[in-house]
């Protein structure tokens, strides 16, 4: 393999480092917005160079952001090369034309860091598509909000000091909005319905609610109810299509979940005949995301890309999926989470993961 790596960064170089070494995988060429040199590959500044050398096969897209990114990748893809990336956000936007395209072209296109680092969340949902059919995914997708609830829990750190400390360790950006706000968990929720379900989900649909407005008068609340809070990802093969959101959810403090400590992820599918199946591990860093860039660069070397079927366009419906909230300091009646989510003006709720279960009384 030929590969153009197209990003330096903290990933890229993980990337770099582990494929040093194997002649089955040679970098020739790599991306870079800085002047630098390294051994063995030649540093470009625009990703055309690296498609205008016909001994390119692979194109390994680490940079980030929507531009140049979605070109580069389209562009490989339409030359016939195989792709990887871990763009989420790139990815969930232009989802449907680059599976397209990839699909149309024969062109072998991966995305397994895209969700959960370094965790083989995506391969395996994939794999397990391929045999069966997968009814729900659920989970930890985010490890930043993960750090900072389980330290809000287990430390009594309000939300300013759990946030400065995720920001400090480099967990969190300076802008962390994306974070915070359930974005990056939206992204990696429409790429993880996209490989289950075999569709091409509208992001527009998928509501977010992040944690942003969580006190320690909240933390304290769910205590006393013998409850944690997460920040999961939901989604469900329904009568009506899909159901897919992003939200606090109020687990039991035995459950497997609230187990889930500082940034790690736990992400679970459900299929029809080998029930829930849980990946458990780092859901980000340098060499936990480069190992499965790795692994993907591995196998698009062997042809082996995800597979896109129909890739109908589908909006999510949350009409008909219900809970029970804590809002606002008191537990509601059971309301749709599409209702739910239209309440803007509230300042926090959270989803009881076990309606009729929680102990409400105690809020």
């Amino acid at each position: 393999m030929k590969i153009a790596l197209l990003g330096f960064g903290t990933v890229g170089g993980g990337v770099y480092e582990l494929l040093r070494g194997r002649p089955e995988a040679q970098i020739k060429y790599i991306l870079c917005r800085r002047e630098l040199t390294v051994p063995g590959a030649a540093v470009i500044h625009d990703y055309r160079a690296a498609l205008d050398d016909p001994e390119i096969d692979t194109v390994v897209e680490l940079l980030g952001g929507e531009h140049p990114a979605y070109e580069a990748v389209r562009d490989a893809l339409g030359s016939r090369r195989s792709v990887v990336s871990a763009n989420k956000a790139m990815l969930s936007r232009h989802y449907r034309e680059l599976a397209s395209l990839a699909q149309a072209r024969g062109a072998p296109l991966r995305f397994s860091a895209a969700v959960g680092g370094g965790i083989p969340w995506l391969a395996s949902l994939g794999h397990a598509v391929d045999i069966e059919e997968v009814v729900a995914i659920s989970g930890i997708v985010n490890g930043t909000t993960n750090f900072m609830l389980d330290a809000m829990a287990t430390r009594g750190l309000s939300y300013r000091l759990a946030l400065a400390e995720a920001q400090r360790l480099g967990y969190a950006e300076a802008d962390p909005a994306a974070d915070v706000d359930g974005w990056d968990a939206q992204q990696k929720l429409i790429l993880s319905c996209n490989v289950a379900f075999g569709v091409s989900l509208d992001g527009a649909s998928v509501p977010a609610f992040g944690i942003r407005g969580i006190t320690a008068g909240d933390i304290a609340a769910f205590r006393r109810m013998g409850l944690v809070c997460r920040l999961m990802v939901h989604a469900r093969r329904t009568a009506q299509g899909i159901s897919a959101y992003v939200e606090p959810t109020l687990v039991p403090e035995s459950s497997l979940l609230a187990g889930v400590r500082r940034n790690n992820n736990l992400i679970t599918l459900e299929s029809r005949c080998i029930g829930a199946q849980s990946f458990y591990g780092q859901g980000a860093g340098r060499y936990p995301t480069a190992y499965n860039v790795v692994q993907d660069i591995l196998a698009v070397g062997g042809g082996y890309g995800f597979r896109f079927p129909a890739l109908s366009p589908v909006s999510a419906d949350n009409r008909a999926v219900m809970h029970r909230y804590y809002a606002d300091g008191s537990i509601t009646e059971p309301i749709s989470v599409e209702q739910m989510h239209k309440n803007s003006g509230l300042r926090f709720f959270a989803a009881l993961s076990q309606p009729g279960e929680a102990r409400e009384e105690e809020a």
